[in-house]
């Protein structure tokens, strides 16, 4: 869900703010939570909520019922969640899992309720009771990490593979992997899909075909759409890695710290800072792992979530084909793995992926050796797709 924060938004989701109310539909949403629950948050695909800020808007009321008032346009589907202020405090649905987005057409006035019976506890609980998601190898939690660099606090999770503490001596390569709720527990993976990330490499290790990576697991936080980014806040994000987190990861386990032994991986957003981080900063992140690459993304795109911006005028060229064209290049060494699917926002991926294609090749590199870009037809823009296919860009990284 939150992968589809910057899917550009049609013009008549604006139609409520240039329009008469004709052109709108106000959702009342009433919707019963447990007790003591606190202040709790709307969010969904609309401008007014971020979109999908998890703190989007308040909802009226103390106890247990809470309402808010929505304008929507009118035809438009209004997609939505609710929250405790952050993705870590998620809305569940009865058994305990993420639910999908709750929508609504908006094509009258109307009512909804809901009934809410319990919100994702603290992170700090999954931290303590790891193993009873049955993680292979072992795993150690820094929360609540602080930065000179960035403003949220953020977590971050490190994952020792099986066989770690049987040595003194042995070293690692290392992986930093960004959306790190997500990688290995599905108790608080954004969709209630982990990526399985331990299950993969145990069994790629096992089978002789990669050696075993650390892999440094770094959380999202709601600014995420701004970290992530190599045209905004990636600049400040790469600094965090590098000047803080990473010598602190090298302190403090056995890793191997050059270059082509520290791979870096995302998803969606996540596969563009990894593109970055191996592009601005080869001398740190010898390869990355970029899977659901979002090379479509645009001035556009992003205009469309600051209230001040030239919506209008806004150019609509991807990112990545701008820097292409001002002669954008790739740095000696550098691997890149580039994938995506078949489905949904990864169906918008093709065009972009064959211009990043033709682009490396006339810098001289070599496909299937110094990038792959790889299509999966029937893979969709989520973590079961990722996790279906986890072991092609792992294998790429740290094959042997």
């Amino acid at each position: 869900m939150r992968h589809l924060m910057l899917v550009v938004l049609l013009a008549g989701l604006f139609g409520c703010e240039i329009g008469s109310s004709d052109d709108c539909c106000d959702i009342r949403l009433v919707t019963e939570v447990p007790p003591d629950s606190g202040a709790v948050f709307m969010t969904g695909n609309l401008p007014q909520l971020g979109p999908w800020r998890p703190d989007g808007q308040l909802m009226s009321g103390d106890g247990e019922i809470r309402t808010t008032i929505i304008r929507v346009a009118r035809g438009q589907t209004f997609e939505y969640k609710f929250t405790l202020g952050s993705w870590d405090r998620e809305a569940l649905n009865a058994d305990g899992h993420v639910p999908a987005n709750f929508s609504v057409l908006a094509d009258a006035h109307k009512e909804v309720t809901h009934r809410i019976t319990r919100f994702k506890p603290d992170p700090l609980t999954y931290f303590d009771d790891w193993r009873a998601a049955g993680i292979k190898g072992r795993m150690e939690f820094w929360p609540n990490i602080e930065s000179v660099f960035l403003d949220p606090l953020r977590h971050v999770e490190i994952w020792l593979p099986p066989g770690y503490d049987d040595s003194d001596s042995k070293r690692y390569p290392v992986l930093y992997a960004h959306d790190g709720q997500n990688l290995f527990d599905p108790r608080r993976a954004s969709t209630g899909v982990d990526w399985g990330v331990d299950e993969t490499i145990v069994r790629l290790a096992r089978e002789g075909q990669i050696d075993p990576p650390i892999v440094v697991g770094i959380w999202s936080s709601a600014d995420r759409g701004m970290e992530y980014s190599p045209w905004h806040d990636a600049p400040e994000y790469a600094r965090f890695l590098i000047e803080e987190l990473k010598p602190r990861v090298d302190r403090q386990f056995r890793t191997l710290t050059d270059a082509a032994s520290t791979a870096t991986m995302g998803a969606s957003l996540g596969g563009l800072i990894s593109y970055y981080l191996v592009t601005h900063h080869p001398e740190v992140f010898g390869a990355c792992g970029c899977m659901s690459t979002h090379f479509p993304i645009s001035e556009h795109v992003y205009a469309q979530f600051f209230a001040n911006a030239d919506k209008k005028n806004s150019d609509r060229m991807p990112y990545i084909l701008r820097d292409i064209a001002a002669g954008a290049t790739v740095p000696d060494g550098a691997r890149y793995w580039f994938d995506y699917g078949g489905h949904g926002l990864d169906a918008q991926y093709g065009e972009t992926h064959q211009a990043v294609r033709e682009w490396l090749l006339a810098q001289g590199k070599t496909e299937d050796v110094d990038f792959v870009i790889r299509e999966y037809p029937q893979a969709d823009h989520n973590e079961a797709s990722w996790r279906a296919r986890l072991a092609d860009p792992l294998t790429f990284l740290f094959g042997r």
